[in-house]
């Protein structure tokens, strides 16, 4: 065969060795033109957001601080965790089972109603209570779960008198239709309701009864959460949760069978934004569709304390506390920010990280700056003691023990400015305390064997 035939027989090989050459001298081309990739292990500290082809690479140099379960609890952890029963021995109804969300006010939401759940199995945990105290009280709160009208037949409220179990308002006034549901505060009940079944297998009946009460499919869409509000007389359906919330709430609903996709996708919102020097994981989305998202320890301490870290809430959770130390450090200012009660009006903040569009900026509900309420939270230091135990965190807890009333229980904390005590005594607050004094013991309550 001729060299000319041979050629023509080869032609199609050729053809696409030419293009493979031609392909890999336009790329290296391309690769000269463009600019260097920055190495997210290099960027500039004073930088205020990290530019990165995927914001979780933000996070490839974060190393998860190392958990500090102990295996047992001291004399003085048993005694913190005295100080935070009596709150709930001194505000739990003793004809519904639901506590007061702050001393002596009631009104409920469902997630201060998982709060309490999570308090009784700790308590359960560490032995401040018998098991047969811990089973008693949550079984007739189940049943006033059970029972209590839901809002237009679907979900619970947003809140609930602790004393009647009636549908009321954020001022605890009745309403007769109610005013929607949050399904954020649902999803973290969810994840106690599996907890108690867990600890508690024979109350599993009473569980099953609530689900079967509750249309929880209203309230995921897609892969997401969807809460329920009023507007003008009217039903709307909006997506809930961003960065951290909705990761936290995404785990407890997967926990009942629920495809949570979307929710549980941190990366397709997230921007990061550089504080003290650490990588922190914002939402690119408006908090509430009125302020810039913000970024506050809650979600990420009950998440380690409650399910368990993975590896990527363990690594936000690590440059989150990182950079409250650092704070410290820095200004020799405590800091121990999350969402809190105030003992004035507005009653309510969110302290954050990083949110509004600047580090450390405090939040109204309506998104307003509100700098001067910046409290040293009790419950984000009792936390992070019990979840990366560092000398700081434990420097932390030594500050703000002597704000323990054995009579009342925990306050929110010391506002930043003055010093003095925001002395709002809440639900999440003594809740949270006793949860992080169980990890101590018994690592996250889903996995602590009884």
């Amino acid at each position: 065969m001729s060299f000319r035939e041979n050629l023509i027989k080869a032609r199609s090989h050729i053809i696409f060795l030419v293009a493979l050459a031609c392909g890999l001298l336009i790329v290296i081309g391309l690769e000269n033109l463009m600019p260097e990739k920055q190495d997210v292990a290099q960027v500039d500290a004073s930088a205020e957001t990290i530019p990165a082809v995927s914001p979780m690479t933000a996070f490839d140099e974060v190393t998860p601080l190392p958990l500090a379960v102990v295996g047992e609890s001291s004399d003085e952890d048993l005694a913190y965790a005295q100080i935070a029963w009596r709150y709930f021995e001194n505000n739990t109804h003793p004809e519904t089972g639901l506590v007061n969300s702050a001393d002596q006010y009631p009104s409920t939401t469902m997630w201060e109603t998982g709060s309490y759940f999570v308090a009784v199995i700790a308590a359960d945990l560490l032995d401040i209570i018998s098991e047969d105290e811990a089973k008693a009280r949550i079984s007739l709160a189940l049943d006033t779960l059970t029972a209590m009208r839901l809002f237009d037949d679907i979900l619970p409220n947003k809140a609930y008198n602790v004393e009647t179990g009636e549908l009321v308002d954020y001022t605890n006034k009745p309403v007769e239709r109610g005013l929607g549901w949050s399904a954020l505060d649902i999803a973290r009940l969810v994840g106690t309701l599996d907890q108690i079944t867990l600890h508690y297998p024979d109350l599993a009946p009473q569980v099953s009864a609530i689900l079967a009460h509750w249309d929880l499919s209203q309230m995921v869409e897609d892969g997401q959460l969807i809460g329920g509000n009023m507007a003008d007389g009217k039903l709307r359906r909006d997506q809930e949760g961003r960065v951290g919330y909705g990761q936290y709430g995404a785990k407890a609903m997967m926990l009942m069978g629920f495809d949570m996709y979307r929710a549980y996708d941190a990366e397709a919102h997230l921007m990061v934004k550089v504080v003290m020097g650490q990588p922190i994981p914002v939402d690119d989305r408006l908090h509430r569709n009125v302020t810039p998202a913000f970024t506050v320890s809650e979600p990420y301490v009950f998440d380690g304390l409650e399910f368990g870290f993975d590896a990527r809430s363990h690594r936000f959770a690590t440059a989150i506390y990182k950079a409250q130390e650092a704070r410290y450090r820095e200004t020799g200012v405590w800091t121990a920010v999350s969402e809190s009660h105030l003992d004035e009006a507005p009653y309510f903040v969110y302290s954050s990280v990083w949110g509004g569009g600047a580090p450390w900026a405090v939040m109204t509900f309506r998104g307003e700056r509100l700098d001067s309420k910046r409290t040293v939270t009790v419950k984000t230091a009792f936390a992070w003691y019990a979840l990366f135990g560092t000398d700081y965190a434990k420097e932390l807890v030594a500050e703000l023990a002597p704000l323990g009333d054995p009579e009342r229980g925990w306050p929110e904390g010391l506002y930043e400015a003055d010093g003095s005590t925001n002395g709002s005594v809440t639900t999440n607050t003594n809740a949270v305390v006793l949860a992080a004094l169980a990890f101590r013991a018994h690592g996250p309550l889903i996995r602590a064997a009884q």
